[in-house]
């Protein structure tokens, strides 16, 4: 059931890009430092996914040769 529900969501995709439309609103209608903030803003929240992903593959990868080894 929990999984058809996400599955859901992540189908629908006018869910997230409601978010967006309203992010482009405001840069719009802002000034330039206003929509330089929101662009870094964006790129220091999409740095720690693929920061986290890079880890986590970093220690699979370590931990895979280090049995193979053995």
């Amino acid at each position: 059931m929990k999984t058809k529900i996400l599955l859901l969501f992540l189908l629908l995709s006018q869910f997230s890009r409601s978010q967006c439309a309203m992010c482009k609103a405001v840069v719009e209608y802002g000034d330039k430092d206003l929509a330089e903030g929101v662009n870094s803003g964006i790129t220091f929240l999409m740095l720690f996914p693929y920061l986290f992903l890079a880890i986590g593959i970093f220690i699979y990868y370590r931990n895979k040769k280090k049995h193979q080894k053995n």
